[in-house]
C-alpha cells in the first residue's frame, strides 16, 4: 500500500528529510538483551540439573581410556546398521556363487559331496529322474508349466542385478573397442 499522496500541481511538495527522524529505542534493546541473557542462564542451569539427575539414576561408568583399542569395546546388540551395505552384498553374492559352482565336502563321514549346479544338471540328464506314469497321477493335479523369463536370463533375487549390471558393463566396454 502506497503512503505517498498523489502530486497535485500548485501544491508545495514536502520532500522530507530522507532518513528516520528518531533513533533506535535503546531502552527496548537493553531490555531484550537482559531477558535473553536471563533465558540463556535459566536454560544452562536447567540442563546442568537434568544431566546431574540422569547421571544419578544411571551412571555412565568410568571414562574409556583413549589408548583402549576398538576390539576391547563391547558392541551393542543387533541388529546394527551396515557400514558398507553394497560391499557386503557383493561379498554375500560372491560366496553364493562359490557355493553353487565349486566342489566341497558337506559331510565327509557320510560321503556327501557338493558339486557345481551345471555338473549336477548334466548328471540328472544322463541318469534321469524317477517318474510315475500319467495314469498314476491324481486327477486334481494341474499340468506343470515352467515359466520362461522374457529376457532369456533366469537371474533373480538380490544377486541378480549385480550379475546383470556386470554383464552389461562388460558388453558396453567391449563394444567401444
Amino acid at each position: 500500500m502506497e503512503t505517498k499522496q498523489p502530486y497535485r500541481p500548485g501544491e508545495p511538495v514536502d520532500r522530507g528529510s530522507g532518513y528516520e527522524k528518531r533513533d533506535a529505542n535503546i531502552r527496548g534493546l537493553l531490555q531484550f538483551a537482559f531477558w535473553m541473557a536471563v533465558v540463556l542462564v535459566v536454560t544452562l542451569v536447567a540442563m546442568r540439573w537434568t544431566f546431574g539427575f540422569f547421571n544419578k539414576i544411571e551412571p555412565l561408568g568410568p571414562p574409556v581410556s583413549p589408548l583402549a583399542s576398538a576390539t576391547q569395546r563391547e558392541l551393542p546388540p543387533g541388529p546394527r546398521l551396515q557400514a558398507h551395505p553394497h560391499g557386503e552384498l557383493e561379498d554375500y553374492c560372491a560366496a553364493q556363487e562359490r557355493q553353487v559352482n565349486t566342489y566341497a565336502w558337506v559331510d565327509q563321514q557320510a560321503g556327501i559331496v557338493r558339486i557345481p549346479i551345471d555338473r549336477a544338471m548334466d548328471l540328472m540328464l544322463q541318469k534321469g529322474l524317477p517318474a510315475r506314469a500319467v495314469s498314476e497321477a491324481p486327477p486334481s493335479m494341474p499340468p506343470v508349466a515352467i515359466p520362461v523369463p522374457p529376457s532369456g536370463t533366469d537371474l533373480e533375487g538380490q544377486c541378480g542385478y549385480l550379475t546383470e549390471s556386470s554383464e552389461q558393463a562388460a558388453g558396453e566396454s567391449g563394444a567401444g573397442h
